[in-house]
């Protein structure tokens, strides 16, 4: 199921859904950007869902779109390395890596905290 813009969101983004019985079992997104760029994003297929080819229709709907409406523009992605092969087999060109990295907010410590100076 395609659901395209809203019209309401600062966001130009397209997404597809797949759904069995009701439920919603994956989906897949793209964003239009400024300058004729296309950021492929949001991939995701539920667990008990997984290795049945679901993931490959999405991005393959997806990529039919983009093929027929935005011929010429520049796609990317940033994607797991279980999916690089897909994008690597559709043309995408490998650049930098990207390491994930997480930090769990604290609270604001007071300033100078840990500074000394002396004279």
């Amino acid at each position: 199921m395609h659901i395209p813009p809203s019209g309401t969101d600062q966001y130009i983004k397209h997404a597809w859904v797949a759904h069995i019985d009701n439920q919603c079992v994956g989906y897949i997104h793209f964003l239009i950007e400024p300058e004729e760029k296309l950021k492929f994003m949001d991939a995701w297929v539920h667990e008990d869902y997984r290795r049945k080819g679901i993931f490959r229709k999405l991005w393959d709907i997806r990529w039919g779109f983009v093929q027929q409406h935005y011929k010429g523009y520049k796609a990317y992605a940033w994607c797991k390395p279980m999916s690089l092969p897909l994008l690597l087999e559709k043309g995408f060109i490998e650049g930098d890596n990207c390491v994930y990295v997480e930090k769990i907010i604290e609270g604001p410590k007071p300033l100078f905290e840990k500074c000394f100076v002396s004279c």
